[in-house]
């Protein structure tokens, strides 16, 4: 992972997240397992049931964008360089939606709707959570 980045908090409760996305470059959801329903972000208790049976599970890294920002100005200076940083909600193809950024040299031309899928395994390594690109 980039050090110079800002680092996600571990929990216990996100630890099999982001050892996943570390060490594999993968996406790591929960699943209830009384509802069937994914879930994100992590947490003790399905948000839908409130039963505590979670499981983990490998999730595909496709989506599909549902609304997004190209931020320009008040950035922390590591991201200034970088910008615009767009950040999006995706809509996983596990029926969840997260926020999370989304890479491209084409800012401009990030849409609502636009698939997206997770950064290959070898850029993955520069971002400490999971990152996603338009495909």
């Amino acid at each position: 992972m980039n050090a110079n980045l800002p680092q996600p908090r571990e929990t216990p409760t996100n630890a099999p997240m982001l050892k996943a996305w570390r060490d594999d470059s993968a996406l790591a959801l929960q699943r209830c397992e009384d509802c069937g329903k994914a879930i994100f972000y992590p947490r003790s208790l399905c948000p839908h049931c409130w039963s505590s049976r979670l499981t983990w599970f490998r999730a595909s890294g496709r989506g599909t964008i549902v609304s997004f920002s190209r931020i320009h100005r008040g950035l922390p200076e590591v991201f200034q360089a970088r910008a615009p940083i767009v950040l999006a909600e995706i809509a996983l193809a596990e029926d969840v939606r997260m926020i999370a950024r989304v890479i491209t040299a084409d800012a401009a031309g990030v849409r609502s709707g636009m698939a997206v899928r997770l950064v290959p395994r070898e850029q993955a390594q520069l971002y400490p959570l999971p990152t996603f690109e338009p495909g």
